[in-house]
């Protein structure tokens, strides 16, 4: 029963998927657990591993250069906060980097069967792409509580950021899945 069940293409690529996934997404909370001050602080971890430090100041220095680049006069208070000058700041905690949707697009390419160029190349493009919409985000943010501005719908940003974000991803998925059967399968003229 095991045997069939393993024989299984879809179920080998979902079992390797949940795998990478786990792997990427618990990694990440165990680097972000052991990086903060607090229970269980690894100063080698939170000195050398803290890829989520790194990767929040990328997005506000991202959203920092942006908005200078619309004349908006922004600074950094500290590690964490992003403010405009005599206006108001966003706070970016560790659940706001995007690690679980870049640990969902990680494990789709990883689990997936292209050669590991492609693979990485997919990886890269797809992890750029959610940086990049992440970036917006803090911008929006940003400018939309300088200004007074409610969120649509009466969602707040991590949800619009998820709805937005996995739209994209769906259509990498898409794209991803359509380009590698055209590499991988010839196309047969039938006429």
């Amino acid at each position: 029963m095991l045997y069939t069940i393993l024989k299984n293409k879809i179920i080998i690529r979902v079992l390797k998927f949940l795998i990478i996934f786990c792997f990427f997404y618990f990694g990440t909370l165990a680097i972000i657990g052991l990086s903060a001050p607090v229970g269980y602080y690894s100063p080698f971890v939170a000195q050398h591993l803290n890829f989520i430090g790194w990767l929040r100041g990328s997005l506000l220095s991202g959203a920092k250069l942006a908005l200078s680049l619309f004349n908006y006069r922004v600074y950094f208070e500290d590690d964490y906060v992003l403010r405009i000058q005599n206006g108001s700041a966003i706070r970016m905690v560790y659940s706001c980097v995007g690690y679980g949707i870049m640990s969902f697009w990680a494990a789709f390419i990883l689990a997936n069967t292209a050669p590991e160029t492609r693979k990485l190349k997919w990886l890269i493009g797809g992890w750029l792409m959610i940086w990049c919409i992440n970036v917006i985000r803090v911008c929006l943010v940003l400018v939309s509580n300088n200004n007074n501005w409610s969120m649509p719908s009466g969602f707040d940003h991590h949800t619009w950021f998820n709805i937005i974000a996995y739209f994209f991803v769906f259509v990498l998925i898409y794209f991803y899945d359509v380009l590698e059967n055209k590499l991988t399968k010839p196309y047969i003229n039938s006429l």
